[in-house]
This record gives structure tokens, C-alpha cells and sequence, in this order.
């Protein structure tokens, strides 16, 4: 498939969150880059990093800036994704 869009958020808009990688998703969240680093790079370093993306659920904000391109607000959005996204579980799995 030709890439037709600039930043993964044009793929996930044209495809749905189902079609994008976990490095697309983490660059939407990411949402700008650096001025030596794209979203996405700054996404693959977190992956480099820890791993799968559950690996890093849970980091404490410092761990996450240790990241290159990751700074105050960037580990703040990821770490309120994931706190958002544990609580969904927990009220899923308590019905």
C-alpha cells in the first residue's frame, strides 16, 4: 500500500486504529517531534527501549524521560493514556 499521509494519525483516520502499528499509535500520541526527531523516531526509541508497549505501562514519568526526545509533556500524555486505559479494564472486568 502507498503511504498517502504525512504523520501515522492520516492512516489511522483513513484505515482505523485497528490498521495502525504500536509505533503509529505511540507517534499519535507523541503527536510532534524534536527538531532532530520525528514522532515516529522519538516512538521507535521508546520501543528500543522497553519493548513491547505493556513494558513501558506503568514507568514512572523520569523513566520515560530518559527516553531522547521525551520530555515533561510527552511522558505526561503517554502516562495519562495508560492510566486512562487501566481504569477502562478495571471497569470492564468489574461488570
Amino acid at each position: 500500500m502507498k503511504k498517502d499521509y504525512k504523520h501515522p494519525g492520516g492512516k489511522l483516520r483513513r484505515l482505523g486504529p485497528s490498521c495502525c502499528t504500536d509505533k503509529e499509535l505511540l507517534a499519535i500520541i507523541i503527536n510532534s517531534g524534536t527538531k532532530n526527531l520525528t514522532a515516529e523516531q522519538i516512538a521507535e526509541k521508546l520501543l528500543d527501549k522497553f519493548g513491547m508497549v505493556y513494558n513501558f505501562a506503568g514507568k514512572m514519568l523520569k523513566e520515560l524521560m530518559e527516553v531522547e526526545g521525551i520530555g515533561a509533556v510527552k511522558a505526561t500524555q503517554i502516562a495519562a493514556i495508560f492510566e486512562l486505559t487501566k481504569r477502562i479494564i478495571r471497569h470492564i472486568e468489574s461488570q
